[in-house]
């Protein structure tokens, strides 16, 4: 077997990383669509006092990202 080239080692190295990278950045933006359909019921549910915790439990979200939609 010839060896590889430096260009051709990253382009094999970019064809690995492709499908995953796209793949990564589909579910990525699921998630983000997702988040932006639960914050108006993770605010509600601050509102009437459940608790960080239970939240966190319910739907993954870190602590300080719940914080952040603690109505004032």
């Amino acid at each position: 077997m010839a060896q590889m080239t430096p260009a051709e080692q990253r382009a094999a190295a970019e064809a690995k990383l492709a499908p995953l990278g796209k793949k990564r950045i589909r579910l990525q933006q699921q998630l983000d669509d997702l988040d932006a359909e639960m914050e108006p019921f993770v605010t509600e549910a601050l509102r009437v006092e459940v608790s960080e915790r239970r939240i966190n439990e319910l739907t993954g979200w870190a602590r300080a990202t719940i914080r952040k939609r603690k109505p004032q």
